[in-house]
């Protein structure tokens, strides 16, 4: 399975928040941090706010911190939310799907198994446990405050 340009820099983002929960954080920081244009970064900020992960402010003193709780940010939804518009395979498409094997394959059944496996392993973490303690990320990140 790969996952979308966009669910990856999503998960940087949350994480940047999440490491710097203290402020507002600004969309050109992040790009620099994450080695990212900001127009593509504009795009999953509005997607992340849109699903309310981030809160976002326009203006000079603008910028985005997170819109919940770090321990309340399952990677699962996070992945469901922003790779759902992306079919694993052809076959799973709803339009363009040309394969004449669908109604028989049990490939389609397998990996659909794979995938629920692949999300359900990710229901189990929440954006605390990536961020909390990891301090190699909190060097690149910046400090975060840690409730125990």
């Amino acid at each position: 399975m790969r996952i979308t340009k966009r669910t990856n820099l999503a998960m940087r983002v949350l994480m940047y928040c999440a490491a710097n929960q203290e402020r507002l954080v600004t969309k050109s920081e992040i790009a620099r941090c994450c080695n990212t244009s900001e127009n593509h970064l504009a795009q999953v900020i509005n997607q992340l706010g849109q699903l309310g992960y981030l809160h976002t402010q326009r203006g000079r003193n603008g910028g985005m911190m997170l819109g919940r709780p770090m321990a309340e940010i399952c990677i699962g939804d996070v992945f469901r939310a922003l790779e759902s518009q992306v079919p694993i395979a052809e076959c799973f498409a709803d339009v363009d799907n040309t394969c004449p094997l669908v109604e028989a394959c049990r490939l389609r059944i397998a990996v659909a198994d794979a995938v629920e496996a692949f999300y359900a392993h990710l229901d189990e973490i929440t954006l605390d446990a990536l961020v909390c303690g990891n301090t190699r990320l909190l060097d690149i990140m910046h400090p975060v405050v840690c409730r125990v």
